[in-house]
């Protein structure tokens, strides 16, 4: 009997990126017209109604016009920055919160403790 070759799949591996082929995709892709991304969180209940209010006011064409003769350009960018901001949840805020303020207590303890230490020994050397 004639033995049959292994017949297993060869694993293919595609070539690596280089940072040219990633520069091009990346001018490709700002070509093209960017859109905010909502954040997963919502406001609530009040806070949807007035939003709904405002941005029938804002599509109002003359409330737009005055909006963007009376605010300047640094604080429309930067609200436009900050609705792109990715806010961590409330137990995570509080647990490292929680974690910056034992930090400080741990670490002003041993500043303490180094201040009494030494202020005990120039005083031994200093005044005797």
């Amino acid at each position: 009997m004639a033995e049959q070759p292994d017949k297993t799949k060869r694993r293919i591996v595609k070539k690596a990126e280089t940072v040219r082929e990633k520069a091009e995709k990346a001018t490709e892709s700002s070509k093209q017209p960017r859109r905010l991304q909502a954040t997963k969180r919502r406001a609530g209940a009040p806070f949807r109604v007035l939003g709904k209010v405002l941005a029938k006011l804002g599509k109002f064409k003359p409330f737009r016009i005055i909006g963007l003769i009376l605010v300047p350009p640094y604080i429309r960018n930067s609200w436009r920055e900050l609705r792109q901001v990715t806010w961590l949840k409330p137990k995570e805020s509080f647990r490292l919160t929680y974690a910056v303020i034992a930090f400080a207590a741990i670490f002003g303890a041993l500043v303490a403790l180094l201040d009494f230490g030494l202020d005990k020994v120039f005083k031994e050397v200093l005044l005797k």
